[in-house]
């Protein structure tokens, strides 16, 4: 017999608050962690979640999917995209990240996000 799980992210798991700039909520499903970033305007990874990580840059496999607002990722080899509403983005390990625009960007996770931003 199939097994059926579904949540929401109106009552995650637990949510994991940004050093400044928004927070991420995580749901587990079947032994999955997935989360939902509220990143805030003036939000950037080496300024609000390096201080959390301890890394030079982000080392988390990030498989997702805008919701709403801008961001924009650098790769430590210089490689750029900028992703907004609607785009689905994978992202490897070795990167920055920032906000782009006032409006908060909304990402649905799906990579490998088990210890993305917990302290």
């Amino acid at each position: 017999m199939a097994a059926l799980e579904a949540k929401s992210f109106d009552s995650p798991d637990e949510t994991r608050p940004f050093a400044g700039h928004g927070e991420v909520q995580v749901v587990n499903v079947n032994g999955r962690a997935i989360t939902r970033g509220t990143f805030e305007p003036g939000w950037k990874w080496s300024n609000d979640l390096q201080p959390i990580a301890g890394t030079d840059s982000c080392q988390t496999r990030h498989f997702g999917y805008v919701v709403s607002g801008r961001m924009k990722v650098v790769m430590d080899d210089g490689a750029e995209v900028e992703m907004g509403p609607g785009e689905v983005g994978s992202i490897e390990p070795g990167h920055d990240a920032e906000v782009v625009g006032d409006e908060p960007c909304v990402f649905v996770d799906f990579g490998d996000v088990a210890q993305y931003a917990k302290g």
